[in-house]
C-alpha cells in the first residue's frame, strides 16, 4: 500500500483538530484559549530543543510533532474567530520565503551565506517599514535573557557594530567585572543589578564570537555543578556525616575530589 503524501496527512491532522474542538469533541481541548495554551507552546519548544541535544531521531520526530500540534491548535482557534485559516497561514508563509530568497527564486545572485542573510534582513525591513525601523526590531522581549542578548548582538553585528573577535570582547568582560566590584563596594543595589546585567551581556558577546551557544554552555555548567555536588553528598554520607555538617574547607576538598573523579572518567 503506498505511503500517504505529507499533504494528505496534514489535512487529516487538521480534521483531527477540528473534531477535537467540535461540539462533540474533547471537553479539555474545547475550553482551551490562546492564553491557556501559551505554557504548552513554550514547553513543547524546549522539549524539541532537548530532543535535538539528545540526537535520537525518534524523539526528535515525536517532539516536532507535539510542537506542530500546538501550531495547528492556534491556527484552529484563529479560524474559529474568523481571523485567518491554515490555508491563509501557509500561503503567506510560502510567499514570504519566496520573496525573501530572490537569489533562489529570482534572478539575483549571492556569493555567501552572510550576503544572503543581509539580503534577507534588507527585504524584511522594507516589508515592515515603518513599524520596524531599527535593525534590532523584531527580537521578542519574551525570549529568555541569554538568547535575547545573543540575538540582539547578532543583529547589531550585521551592520558592522561588533567586536573584532572574542579576545577584545573578553577584555570588556574584565572591565565589566571591575565595575561590578566597585558597585558591590558601594553597596548600591541598583548599580549592582545594572552591572551584573552588563557583565552577563558582555559574557554572551564572548560566547557568540567564540561560536559557543551561551545557553548550552550555561546548561552544561549547571549539569557539571549538579554532578559534582551530588558526588560531594555521596562522599560525605559514605563517611557518616552530612554535607551540612562540614566546614567550608572540608567541602572544598570534597569538591576537588569530585572534579578529579570527573576528569578520570
Amino acid at each position: 500500500m503506498p505511503t500517504p503524501e505529507a499533504g494528505q496527512l496534514f489535512l487529516e491532522l487538521l480534521s483531527v483538530m477540528a473534531r477535537l474542538r467540535g461540539d462533540q469533541g474533547c471537553p479539555w481541548d474545547r475550553e482551551q484559549t490562546r492564553d491557556s495554551l501559551r505554557p504548552f507552546l513554550v514547553e513543547e519548544t524546549y522539549e524539541v530543543l532537548e530532543a535535538l541535544d539528545e540526537g535520537v531521531p525518534a524523539r526528535i520526530q515525536e517532539e516536532l510533532g507535539d510542537l506542530l500540534f500546538q501550531i495547528v491548535f492556534h491556527a484552529r482557534i484563529a479560524e474559529e474567530r474568523s481571523e485567518f485559516t491554515m490555508a491563509d497561514l501557509l500561503t503567506a508563509l510560502a510567499g514570504k520565503m519566496v520573496r525573501r530568497h530572490p537569489h533562489v527564486f529570482g534572478g539575483d545572485r549571492v556569493d555567501s551565506a552572510r550576503t544572503a542573510l543581509a539580503r534577507w534582513e534588507a527585504i524584511k525591513r522594507a516589508e515592515h517599514s515603518p513599524e520596524r525601523s531599527s535593525a534590532l526590531d523584531g527580537v521578542p522581549r519574551t525570549l529568555p535573557g541569554l538568547l535575547r542578548a545573543q540575538r540582539i548582538q547578532h543583529r547589531a553585528s550585521r551592520v558592522g557594530f561588533d567586536w573584532p573577535g572574542a579576545g577584545p570582547a573578553l577584555d570588556k568582560v574584565r572591565e565589566e567585572a571591575d565595575e561590578l566590584g566597585a558597585a558591590i563596594d558601594r553597596a548600591s543595589p541598583d548599580e549592582i543589578r545594572a552591572e551584573v546585567g552588563d557583565l552577563l551581556f558582555a559574557v554572551v558577546n564572548v560566547a557568540r564570537l567564540a561560536t559557543v551557544d551561551p545557553e548550552i554552555a550555561l546548561q552544561e555548567a549547571v549539569e557539571r555543578f549538579r554532578s559534582r555536588f551530588r558526588h560531594m553528598e555521596a562522599a560525605a554520607h559514605a563517611e557518616g556525616r552530612d554535607l551540612s555538617g562540614r566546614t567550608l574547607e572540608e567541602m572544598e576538598q570534597l569538591w576537588i575530589q569530585a572534579k578529579a573523579q570527573e576528569t578520570v572518567r
